[in-house]
């Protein structure tokens, strides 16, 4: 995959009406590479790595990013990791700076892997990960988990995808 490219998505696949269907063939076992790329985080309080206002923060960044349209058109991302038991840090994909929230840059490579099922498997999911980069070769530097969906539509869907994104350098 090309520098700062993610697999496109079909945006107007939205049969809920809320979440874009999740090709999961597209991701699977793709090498993400980026360079600067810019996104804008959002904070959530979390207790024992739960999250307790997720749908609020999430809700009022897309606002924000939305308000300037510097949201991507052909895909979107969200990149989501705990730096605490007591916090978690949401990095969306834009397409300029967002007024409101911290804008950051990435730089480097990222191994993806497709994981079905409840968010509660999530502990599973990050040892499977730290196989799957060791296998290949590297060390998990930093995890993230891109949500590919709300809840609501994971539901109305029938399948709960989460691509687990290991930084590798």
């Amino acid at each position: 995959m090309k520098m700062n490219q993610l697999p496109k998505m079909n945006m107007q696949a939205k049969e809920t009406g809320c979440c874009p269907r999740f090709d999961a063939e597209a991701w699977e076992g793709q090498t993400i590479e980026f360079e600067d790329k810019l996104f804008a985080r959002a904070d959530t309080v979390s207790f024992m790595h739960i999250p307790l206002n997720m749908g609020s923060a999430i809700k009022k960044a897309f606002g924000k990013i939305m308000a300037v349209d510097g949201s991507p058109k052909d895909y979107y991302l969200i990149m989501s990791r705990d730096v605490s038991p007591w916090k978690g840090e949401h990095y969306f994909a834009v397409t300029k700076e967002i007024p409101g929230l911290p804008n950051v840059k990435m730089t480097g490579k990222f191994l993806a892997k497709v994981f079905e099922g409840p968010y509660s498997n999530a502990g599973k999911w990050v040892k499977e990960m730290g196989e799957y980069v060791a296998e290949k070769g590297h060390d998990v530097k930093d995890l993230y988990f891109f949500y590919t969906t709300c809840p609501g539509c994971a539901k109305k869907l029938g399948k709960n995808y989460t691509v687990a994104l290991a930084k590798i350098d």
